[in-house]
């Protein structure tokens, strides 16, 4: 399985718990590093689609890091080095 992009993190958010703040976008170098906060994503926004995440792709991520990964690049990163369970898609 290959690690999630940042327009594909984007897209999951969107479907799981809506659009980001206007006139904010999950791309480019910018969007990395934009804390999520910024996006008008809370910490239990990024649990609700690392729930997701976590059933479709098989990536097991610790709650405790998740909380701790304010930035799309942080949580990529978590995501990169995740163990892999049983995907489910």
């Amino acid at each position: 399985m290959s690690d999630i992009s940042l327009s594909e993190l984007g897209e999951l958010l969107l479907e799981c718990v809506g659009a980001p703040e206007e006139g904010m976008a999950f791309e480019g170098d910018t969007a990395l590093d934009t804390p999520f906060l910024e996006f008008g994503y809370d910490s239990l926004a990024l649990l609700q689609v690392t729930s997701v995440i976590n059933r479709t792709y098989g990536i097991v991520l610790n709650d405790d890091a998740v909380a701790e990964a304010e930035t799309p690049r942080l949580l990529l990163a978590l995501i990169s080095t995740a163990p892999r369970a049983g995907a489910v898609r």
